[in-house]
């Protein structure tokens, strides 16, 4: 059991959550000459932008704002304000002075120039060492004793910390194998805190495939389509991209920048449709055109390839959308191949998610987002209920709300 703190002595901050947000928090709160403790429940911090980062870690996005901060939706304006002090170039700032330079890829997407993740974390964590933070992994967070104090479950036992303030940075429900298990929401609960619940985002969803269609084609890429949405405003929206047929459904970047919209539909009405472009560079009346041609002689399915350039998958979508009778009635296959209607049954579950929507309710915290029901804690991260597309935007949410967080903890001391 730690001592209680000395009132005389350096403060110090427990930061429990070895993600970004964690890091980045024990980092600034070092820097302001703070004592800083960081608690992570698994065996070593960062796991989950290690395994976010194997394809390549996007750190950053190069919009210029305001467009980036409208990335955060109904949240915009909070995380607008967070982004004043930490935004996008100081993102990558931060990351040259650990040796780490960056670039904008042909996306608008920012990564390192060697694109991996390891590197840089392991420098961070050398460097937060090095600063003074001292690190406590394998220590679960298990809320607070009657004391007050931190109750941590580890290896050894259960053990309680005494600190002057604290910063939780718990990540969402999503990826728990990595940590992000949103075991803290009952805890925070239990203290009066309001938290909205955890949901899915940036996820796939479930499409009801035939076996045939999965056994051809599960895997497969879609390419260069448009996807075609309503919000729940009734405002009707478009973006191109890539998607993914899988055996459940449908996924992939394209689809994870719309699932908030998806998702919030199928919530409210129990159905969403998506609307598919597959030959974007068409018009429907020339498809028409196209498709009336003789075949000689050629199948349906051969001649669609042959006159409108789809590939096996978008041909195998459209007979799955149509039925096998589709080729009877080329105006029709016209009109599909513009706006093919997939049906969505639900979002795929909240463990296979990039990320999760709700969380900690913003009113439930101050301006310097401290809880209201419980002084001297802090909380920063995706635990906070906020949401964005993938692209940069949720990482950078991350360290900007992180710096806020360490900001406030830094004047609620001062101030005691």
């Amino acid at each position: 059991m730690s001592s209680p703190a000395d009132p005389v002595a350096v403060p110090r901050v427990a930061v429990i959550g070895g993600g970004p947000a964690g890091l980045f928090a024990a980092e600034q709160l070092c820097a302001a000459g703070l004592a800083v403790d960081l608690y992570e429940a698994k065996g070593s911090p960062g796991r989950k932008f290690l395994i976010a980062g194997k394809g390549g870690l996007n750190l950053t996005h190069s919009d210029a704002r305001p467009l980036f901060d409208s990335r955060y939706r109904s949240q915009s304006t909070a995380v607008a304000s967070w982004l004043d002090a930490f935004d996008a170039d100081a993102l990558r700032r931060w990351a040259a002075g650990l040796g780490v330079e960056t670039y904008v890829g042909s996306s608008g997407r920012v990564f390192p120039v060697d694109r991996k993740a390891a590197p840089l974390l392991r420098g961070w964590v050398r460097r937060l060492k090095e600063q003074g933070v001292r690190f406590h992994v394998q220590h679960r967070w298990q809320g607070w004793d009657a004391d007050g104090a931190l109750r941590f479950a580890t290896a050894e036992g259960d053990t309680r910390v005494v600190a002057n303030a604290t910063v939780l940075a718990l990540g969402g429900g999503s990826w728990p194998q990595l940590g992000s298990d949103g075991s803290w929401v009952p805890l925070l609960q239990e203290r009066g805190v309001a938290v909205a619940p955890l949901q899915p985002a940036n996820c796939g969803f479930d499409v009801a495939w035939t076996p045939w269609f999965v056994q051809r084609h599960a895997g497969a890429p879609l390419k260069s389509v448009v996807a075609h949405w309503t919000d729940l405003q009734g405002t009707d929206h478009q973006q191109q991209g890539e998607c993914v047929v899988s055996e459940y459904g449908i996924e992939g970047s394209l689809v994870y920048a719309v699932s908030a919209d998806l998702r919030d539909a199928l919530a409210r009405d129990g159905m969403a449709t998506l609307w598919l472009d597959l030959v974007p560079g068409r018009s429907q009346e020339r498809l028409a055109a196209d498709l009336a041609r003789p075949r000689k002689g050629r199948s349906f399915g051969e001649h669609l390839r042959r006159q409108t350039g789809v590939d096996a998958v978008k041909a195998s979508l459209l007979f799955e959308v149509l039925g096998k009778e589709a080729g009877q009635d080329v105006d029709r296959v016209a009109a599909a191949l513009k706006r093919l209607p997939v049906v969505l049954q639900r979002p795929r579950p909240m463990a296979e998610a990039i990320s999760t929507a709700g969380g900690v309710m913003l009113p439930a915290m101050d301006a310097d987002l401290m809880l209201q029901a419980v002084p001297g804690v802090f909380c920063a991260g995706e635990m906070l209920d906020w949401e964005a597309p993938t692209g940069g935007y949720l990482l950078t949410a991350c360290y900007a709300s992180a710096q806020r967080a360490a900001d406030g903890v830094v004047g609620w001391l001062a101030a005691r």
